[in-house]
Order: C-alpha cells, then structure tokens, then sequence
C-alpha cells in the first residue's frame, strides 16, 4: 500500500463513508472510491462490504487498521515538523521521561523551554525504565529523560543534575521529625517503595535497605503512586525529591534522609542522530531546572 492508500483506508475507516472521507480529505467521492478499489487491487483481498446499506469494515481492515493507524499518525507528525520549518519554526522534539520526572522536572523545563520558543512543537510521553530507552531504538521519541546512563553502543548521554530519595510522610504519622532521617527509624513504619532493577531500585536495596532492617511492605512502580498511598496513610514513602516537593500541603511533609541517597539525572539520545539545536537548548533549560528544583527544595526542606 502506498501512502495515498493509507491515507484514503484510514480516511473511510474512521468516518464510516466514502462521502465522509471524501470530506475529511477534501477530494471528491469518486477519487475516494477509486483509491480504496485500487488499494484493494494491491493488497489482494476486500476493506469493506456494504451491509444494509452501511460501508463495513471486513476482519482484515480491522486488522490492518492497527498497523495504519501507527503510520498515518507518524505522517501526520512529518506534515506538521515540516509546516513548523516552513514557518521558520525550531521543528519539533518528542520527549520520553520517567513518570518521576514527568511529574514536576520535565512539566516546568517544557514550559520554561516554550515560553521563549513557543513554535518548537513537543511531543511528552511518560514511559517506565525499559521503555524509555526501547522508545529510542525504534525511534519513537528524540530524547530520553531518565536515571540510568545506558551502556549500548547506538546510544549516548548528558548527565544533567542529580537528585536525592528522600522520605515522604503525613505530619501525623511523623509528628516531630527530625531535620535528617535516621535509616533505622524506617523500621518503626510501613515503608513504600519503588520496585524495578534500575538505578532508583538498585540504590534503594542497597543503601537503604541493606544492612539497615528497613524492608518496604508496599512496593510500587511509580512515585505518584507511593505519594499517594503515603497520603492515604498506608505509610511512609521514600521517593525522589522531586516528587517530595510536588506532594507537599498542609498534610504532607518531607525529610532528607541521613545517609543522603543520590541518584543522577541523563538525557539520552541515539548516537547515529545528532541532537537538533532545539534538544541541545532544551537540555540547557532543563540542566538549570533541575538546579533552581535542587535549591528551592533546599529552602524548603
């Protein structure tokens, strides 16, 4: 199928008509019939029947809608970045974050970023470790955001700040508590944590469970959640700063803990594909939002 066929088969798919697609497409109704017949011609079998006087999908158009939708979708990003550089615009950038850093980090550098390019389009996906950097490799996004430097030889990176795991608690779970917590004060609360083998669930087997008795009796893939269940009172939370401080209110509070558990931030990106100028920009603005994040938490904690 050539794009023209995508595009009609996706067209009549999704209004239901050829008159529909005929519209959405603004060509005529013959044109739309004569492309999907032709399609049909390539690809060896039959999109639609006419059911009762309705245009119906047969099982393979289900099918091979799936795959199209995909492709129609990424025609529509090309026709878009190309308007954008038409317009003498910076493109496009499609950004991957962890759902950590997607709750605070990533929002305030985007908006950052876009108040003083506003004809940069982005594209924001939150995507869990793995599928951060799979999201790389099959080109679905142009730059990662995430905790663990990759060791892959098609893939290069910029650590751009660092942060620390903090504790997460309701003031009335935790109501004098002290400026930096003691690791063995965890053991006297149920503790959530973060579960996974990447760099966040590494650092805390190692140094805060570790040797320290302090075992999680509610493990979690992601920090919103654990900040929520912790706001529900189901325990105490050691997530990421960040986290910490877009969780605080009148209820919630936030302690460093005494061993100060660090953990570093990389941008990621394919090593064959240079950055655009646009990316290289971003990562700037999002180097000095994580520093201002870092020093307000400081004041706040």
């Amino acid at each position: 199928m050539s794009l023209r066929h995508v595009e009609v088969f996706n067209a009549v798919y999704q209004t239901g008509s050829v008159s529909g697609a005929a519209r959405a497409l603004n060509v005529s109704q013959p044109s739309v019939s004569k492309v999907l017949r032709h399609a049909e011609t390539r690809i060896g079998f039959v999109l639609f029947r006419i059911v009762k006087g309705r245009l119906v999908p047969t099982d393979e158009a289900h099918v091979l809608f799936q795959e199209a939708r995909e492709l129609y979708a990424r025609v529509e990003s090309l026709q878009e970045t190309a308007k954008n550089l038409r317009l003498g615009a910076g493109g496009s950038l499609r950004l991957a974050v962890l759902p950590s850093l997607g709750l605070e980090i990533a929002p305030s550098a985007v908006a950052r970023f876009h108040s003083d390019n506003p004809t940069v389009a982005f594209e924001i996906q939150t995507l869990h470790n793995g599928d951060v950097l799979r999201s790389l490799y099959e080109r679905n996004s142009d730059l990662a955001l995430a905790h663990d430097a990759p060791h892959h030889p098609r893939l290069a990176s910029s650590k751009v700040g660092s942060g620390e795991l903090v504790l997460l608690f309701r003031k009335v779970d935790l109501p004098d508590p002290p400026d930096l917590v003691p690791l063995d004060m965890l053991k006297r609360h149920n503790l959530i944590r973060l579960s996974g083998t990447g760099a966040i669930g590494t650092l805390f087997t190692n140094d805060i469970a570790g040797g320290h008795g302090a075992s999680a009796s509610i493990s979690v893939q992601t920090y919103y959640i654990a900040a929520s269940l912790a706001k529900r009172g189901a325990g105490v939370a050691v997530v990421d700063e960040f986290t910490a401080r877009a969780s605080l209110s009148e209820d919630m509070d936030f302690r460093m803990l005494e061993h100060r558990p660090t953990f570093d931030i990389h941008c990621v990106h394919l090593e064959d594909r240079p950055l655009s100028s646009s990316a290289k920009k971003f990562i700037s603005v999002l180097q000095a939002t994580i520093k201002a994040a870092r020093k307000s938490i400081r004041v706040e904690a």
